[in-house]
């Protein structure tokens, strides 16, 4: 597939022309199942799925730039969120135990726990101490790198309450990874 810009690829793919949707999924893709490996790691995929067909159904109305359709993208995938947690509250939650875990008590836990840890899990354990509201706007704006302005159109907020959310937490964050808390 020749290099096109996303703009280019964006009207290809409002005209119906494939290799347009082919090159948007592909520039927007990793970053769309960072943000829902965030937000629902066991299901990130389905619900990337459901937003890239959201995305596809309403593509020949869709007006505005490549920028434009990222906030669009992101604001579908938060929609699909919504409607996974409403579908996971309905039907109860079974968990197979794994007997390998249950049986296996040698060896560092410490060690095997951080050899097991994926970027998804890490980035779970740095927001661990922040709101959900907190996370979810420093998951968009720092890993996904989208600005104020889209993060409020995602979250349908103003601004100002996604700085007034931002703040807090990348203080919260510093506090917690400053020079006094680490240790050799």
């Amino acid at each position: 597939m020749e290099p096109i810009n996303l703009d280019a690829a964006l009207d290809m793919a409002r005209a119906g022309d494939q290799r347009g949707i082919t090159f948007l999924f592909r520039a927007f893709q990793p970053q769309l199942l960072r943000y829902l490996n965030h937000k629902t790691a066991d299901a990130a995929e389905d619900v990337a799925s459901e937003t890239w067909m959201a995305a596809a159904r309403g593509m020949s109305g869709f007006v505005g730039n490549s920028q434009d359709f990222r906030s669009w993208i992101f604001a579908i995938a938060r929609r699909r969120l919504v409607d996974h947690y409403r579908r996971l509250g309905r039907r109860p939650q079974t968990v197979m135990l794994d007997s390998e875990l249950l049986t296996n008590t040698e060896g560092d836990v410490a060690e095997d726990v951080v050899a097991a840890m994926s970027s998804d899990e890490a980035l779970a354990l740095l927001v661990r101490d922040l709101s959900p509201d907190q996370a979810e706007v420093l998951v968009l704006r720092v890993v996904v790198g989208l600005s104020v302005a889209e993060v409020a159109g995602i979250m349908q907020r103003s601004a100002e309450s996604v700085r007034t959310l931002q703040h807090p937490a990348l203080c919260k964050l510093g506090d917690r990874w400053s020079e006094k808390t680490v240790t050799p």
